[in-house]
């Protein structure tokens, strides 16, 4: 028979102390200056995998080249991956556009001031429905992320398993109990704040600069480093990829990936699972229509990590003849007009000075 947890309960004081910090001291961000509901949407889907400092010029990039909402409904795909270029999970932006198209059929190109409404588009789960309707509109609920799942366990010792759905309800339902109504939307983001800046994840926390240290549970017990409580992660899975660098006329071969499957309908380098060897690796290059013009060279091992994937590369760099099935582009191109993953940056960084090297240009 299953047992009723008892109610999550939070801390009275946590709402002032919380707010008289932020007062105090919050970062000063584009989409806290302005936030128009657009710009606060960006800033959270741009935010779920990429720290603040990272994310900045990608946003205000961005809007330079897509100021409203409509604009990014009718946005060509391949300048939409531009621009996302380097922030990964490309899902994200093409959802975005999904929901912009929503948005400007169904409700004038304005988003809804509407948590329900917000939850129902593509792209935006609970967390940040809650963080639009509660910062672009001011409508009191939480926005319960990671950073704020972390905080809120240390403060009351939860031994709760942070990644559970029934954790994250049990702390919405906690923090809307003590939500301040007048200023939810700047509640939400001190919690985040707080989480990004002072309640560190792996047991490294400031907690000498935290405003809650008055009442941290797990601060006043010395238990920091035991919270929040993680479930085993399923171990990674790995892939040996051989990754080519073709190089012609001052040009590199690129090609676009299978419509489906990771990184879907991106452009990639040439590759081939496996690690193959100087001979194996003729024999790729000529199953695939090209002839070499000078030596294989290798470029050495790189590493990329996806979610559930780890990619263990290495690379050979070889100018060609022979048209093949990739598309021959420019380094300039390459930066400027196509989205390459930053699954191949370690060698794609490398491009200009292989040119240059091989063709002297």
């Amino acid at each position: 028979m299953h047992r009723e947890q008892p109610q999550m309960t939070l801390p009275a004081q946590l709402p002032k102390a919380l707010l008289d910090w932020y007062d105090a001291g919050a970062r000063v961000l584009p989409w806290r200056s302005d936030p128009q509901p657009y710009h606060v949407w960006l800033s959270e889907i741009m935010l779920q995998q990429t720290r603040v400092e990272a994310a900045t010029p990608y946003f205000e990039r961005f809007l330079r080249e897509l100021p409203t909402i409509a604009d990014l409904a009718a946005a060509p795909e391949e300048q939409l991956l531009k621009l996302w270029e380097g922030l990964g999970y490309y899902n994200r932006v093409r959802n975005l556009q999904k929901a912009a198209r929503v948005v400007v059929d169904q409700y004038g190109g304005q988003l809804p001031a509407s948590f329900d409404a917000l939850l129902s588009l593509p792209g935006i789960g609970r967390y940040s429905a809650g963080a639009i309707a509660s910062i672009a509109f001011g409508i009191p609920v939480p926005a319960v992320a990671g950073n704020v799942r972390r905080v809120i366990s240390r403060v009351i010792e939860s031994d709760e398993p942070i990644s559970r759905e029934e954790t994250r309800r049990r702390m919405a339902a906690a923090l809307s109990a003590l939500l301040p109504k007048e200023r939810p939307g700047d509640f939400n983001q001190a919690l985040m704040e707080l989480g990004a800046m002072v309640c560190l994840p792996n047991g490294a926390p400031r907690c000498e600069r935290c405003p809650l240290n008055g009442f941290c549970l797990a601060h006043l017990h010395g238990s920091v480093d035991r919270f929040p409580c993680k479930e085993a992660k399923k171990e990674r899975r790995r892939e040996q990829r051989t990754i080519f660098v073709l190089l012609q006329d001052g040009r590199v071969g690129i090609r676009r990936r299978p419509a489906r499957g990771l990184l879907r309908g991106l452009w990639e380098l040439p590759g081939e699972e496996g690690f193959l060897d100087e001979a194996q690796a003729q024999n790729w290059l000529a199953a695939q229509g090209f002839s070499p013009t000078g030596p294989l060279r290798p470029l050495g091992p790189a590493k990329h990590i996806f979610t559930h994937l780890e990619w263990q590369m290495q690379g050979w760099v070889v100018p060609v003849t022979g048209a093949g099935a990739l598309c021959f582009v420019t380094p300039e191109q390459l930066a400027e007009e196509y989205c390459l993953p930053s699954a191949f940056r370690a060698y794609a960084d490398r491009i200009p000075n292989l040119i240059r090297g091989v063709f002297d240009v």
